[in-house]
């Protein structure tokens, strides 16, 4: 992951955001707990430190995909930070996002920002040290994208769309199976079932536009996910003017939802 942050070929604090976050003890404990209350107590899917980086990786691929077409971050079209700077707070955001689960289900977004919040000025500071007016600013944004990663509460930036987005394609039967194997999961729940039939999640270059998704499944139960989950998710991003959304079942026919 630090490998594709530094290909961007920026300055360097986005890595160095990044690598303070992997290292971080307190992060970690908290990530792994966070997933202990998801899969063990609560019966849900993957919540930790996997789908963190996941989300993360996504973020990345998007980005990369954004900027290759020219579409500036909102902070660059404020002109009140660089793309780094954005990437920054979306890769902060990634890894932190779901910190919350370690309360509950219920509001985990609002929760996930208060554990965030001593972490993050702790990555911030050790990062842009004297800046202060750097650190304000990517606090809140990276907090805006964290808040709003469900996609229930109005976001503004297209950071946070992206981080919306991309937390919402992480959806493989890998993140389901672990709660199934345990016999964690609820009867009758859907979530779960129609997540163990999605296969695969690719995010590349679109035809129309920057970013093209494609969700390939084993069986219908997977188009459930994808249009309860994900359409959803991005028909509230601000990402959603960039984006080209499939679906199929193996090798029939693709289903374009955007």
């Amino acid at each position: 992951m630090a490998e594709t942050t530094a290909a961007f070929g920026l300055s360097g604090k986005a890595v160095a955001a990044l690598e303070l976050l992997l290292h971080d003890e307190e992060l970690q404990a908290a990530q792994e707990y966070a997933n202990t209350v998801s899969i063990v107590r609560l019966g849900f899917n993957d919540h930790g430190p996997v789908h963190m980086r996941t989300v993360a990786m996504n973020v990345l691929v998007m980005f990369r995909l954004l900027r290759q077409a020219g579409i500036k971050t909102s902070l660059e079209k404020d002109e009140c930070g660089d793309f780094e700077d954005s990437l920054t707070a979306v890769l902060c955001a990634s890894i932190l996002h779901d910190l919350g689960m370690g309360v509950g289900r219920q509001d985990h977004e609002l929760y996930s920002v208060y554990l965030a919040l001593p972490i993050l000025n702790r990555i911030l500071e050790g990062v842009y040290q004297k800046n202060i007016k750097k650190q304000a600013m990517i606090r809140a944004l990276t907090l805006e994208c964290i808040s709003g990663h469900m996609g229930s509460r109005i976001i503004h930036s297209l950071e946070a769309g992206v981080v919306q987005v991309a937390d919402g394609c992480d959806m493989t039967k890998g993140r389901a199976r672990i709660p199934l194997a345990l016999g964690q999961a609820k009867v009758g729940h859907i979530h779960q079932y129609s997540a163990n039939s999605i296969e695969e999640v690719r995010i590349d270059a679109g035809k129309e536009k920057p970013i093209r998704i494609d969700i390939h499944m084993s069986n219908d139960a997977g188009f459930f996910q994808v249009e309860e989950v994900l359409l959803k998710k991005i028909a509230g991003s601000t990402a959603k003017p960039f984006i080209e959304l499939y679906a199929q079942v193996r090798e029939e026919t693709p289903h374009q939802y955007l």
